[in-house]
């Protein structure tokens, strides 16, 4: 297992571009609103929402490939020890079993998605517009019935739901889940896998790592 720096590193590397999974390649044409969501609809005139334009049925994104890190002024992780990050965690373990309960989802991998997108901060803003522990994006936070985003248990709710249709969807692999969580899922639809994102790979071990801390905190 990598140490705890190195998975502290990778957050505050990753942080600023979090939860990227609202964006679909399901439209066909796009329209901007004015909080930065894109309205597609595709060609059976199903309505989706992303945080990029779809242009000839493909996202229009640079940050996979070349983004830059938001100010360290607005990290969530900036500044955090170890000590701090697992006591903001084990303050959260009742919500976390109680939304993950909810919709059938392994609490520990619900709380490592939660540890890999905020280091549990239900205030976290990311560049892109995602918001709180799960960071999710205001339409995807609409679409899973979250009337406050930056309610931690609402946010968690959301986070929740989102992950298990993730999972529905990718047949329980936890692999595509996290890549369709952090990358789209029309972009693991695109690529027919985990897409060729370095920044989604990074996020998919960081999560597992996560993951193998918070599994004994969950059994019976």
């Amino acid at each position: 297992m990598a140490a705890f720096s190195q998975k502290t590193d990778w957050v505050l590397r990753a942080t600023s571009s979090m939860c990227l999974a609202s964006a679909l390649l399901l439209a066909t044409a796009s329209s901007a609103f004015s909080d930065g969501l894109f309205k597609h609809r595709d060609k059976n005139g199903v309505v989706t929402f992303s945080d990029a334009p779809v242009v000839n049925g493909q996202v229009i994104r640079t940050s996979y490939l070349s983004f830059t890190r938001e100010p360290e002024t607005s990290n969530p992780c900036l500044g955090m020890t170890r000590k701090q990050l697992e006591a903001k965690g084990h303050a959260l373990n009742y919500d976390i079993v109680q939304a993950a309960e909810k919709f059938s989802v392994d609490p520990a991998l619900l709380k490592a998605v939660a540890r890999a997108e905020s280091c549990f901060n239900p205030k976290a803003v990311s560049s892109a517009g995602a918001k709180g522990l799960m960071q999710l994006m205001p339409g995807t936070a609409k679409a899973m019935g979250v009337k406050n985003i930056l309610d931690k248990q609402q946010n968690l709710i959301g986070g929740a739901q989102y992950l298990a249709a993730m999972l529905a969807r990718y047949s329980s692999d936890k692999k595509l889940a996290l890549a369709a969580y952090n990358a789209g899922p029309g972009n693991v639809d695109k690529y027919n896998g985990i897409p060729p994102f370095d920044e989604t790979h990074r996020y998919i071990d960081a999560v597992n790592e996560f993951y193998e801390d918070y599994a004994p905190q969950f059994q019976p």
